[in-house]
């Protein structure tokens, strides 16, 4: 009966390698080799990423820490300021003007008994309508002012906010951090603002419009005679 033939056993180890070829280290092997190291000579590095573009660059901070306020707000803030002052004039003035109206195109379209328009005498029109026109225009003046100093001045003051700065999340803060926004420096915008705007040909617009070009705290011409700035806040 022929006998199978026999193979040596294999050495301790695992198989020798062949001439020239290559054995695996000794030891159980997962399932595939992982891939070797990559080589890199020395002084070599990989390329850069390609950079994205830019992205905008950040917020101007005032000295205490908070980003100033864009010239698109404040003048938001403004309208709806100068809205609001102007809607509590008319309500408190108009009821008056339409008085002096009515009464004065009554006596205007005054006719005698053959239908002829009545003559006005000027004397009697001037006393009549034209002086309690100029009397009204007057105390609006003087009323408005007042309006605009308690709000300005003394509601400001409170928080550093009018209304139309609440709507925009502004503040108007010191330029010195240590301090805290008072009636003087309140009063010395409203100034500025207001009475310097009104008497001056074009101030309104040189003082709102200085903040474009004013460096580093973007101020208007009232924020620089008060020392204080106008921030971006959160509330």
């Amino acid at each position: 009966m022929t006998q199978p033939p026999s193979y040596p056993t294999p050495p301790v180890g695992g198989p020798q390698p062949t001439a020239g070829g290559f054995a695996p280290p000794p030891g159980p092997h997962p399932q595939g080799y992982a891939a070797p190291p990559q080589y890199a000579p020395p002084g070599y590095a990989p390329p850069p990423w390609p950079a994205g573009p830019p992205g905008p660059p950040p917020p101007t901070l005032s000295p205490g820490g908070q980003p100033l306020a864009s010239f698109g707000d404040r003048l938001l803030a403004w309208l709806i300021d100068t809205a609001l002052a102007s809607a509590v004039s008319l309500v408190l003035f108009l009821p008056f003007f339409l008085v002096l109206w009515w009464r004065m195109v009554t006596e205007m379209t005054r006719t005698n008994p053959d239908g002829t328009l009545v003559e006005p005498d000027m004397a009697t029109f001037f006393v009549e309508f034209l002086l309690p026109i100029m009397l009204l225009q007057l105390g609006l003046f003087v009323v408005t002012l007042g309006l605009y100093w308690l709000y300005h001045v003394e509601y400001l003051k409170r928080g550093g906010q009018t209304l139309g700065k609440k709507v925009l999340k502004l503040r108007v803060v010191p330029i010195d951090p240590t301090r805290t926004l008072d009636r003087r420096m309140a009063g010395r915008r409203w100034l500025v603002q207001f009475l310097g705007g009104s008497l001056v040909p074009g101030g309104t617009y040189v003082d709102g419009l200085w903040q474009l070009w004013d460096k580093p705290w973007q101020q208007c011409l009232h924020d620089k005679f008060a020392d204080t700035v106008v921030v971006k806040v959160s509330t």
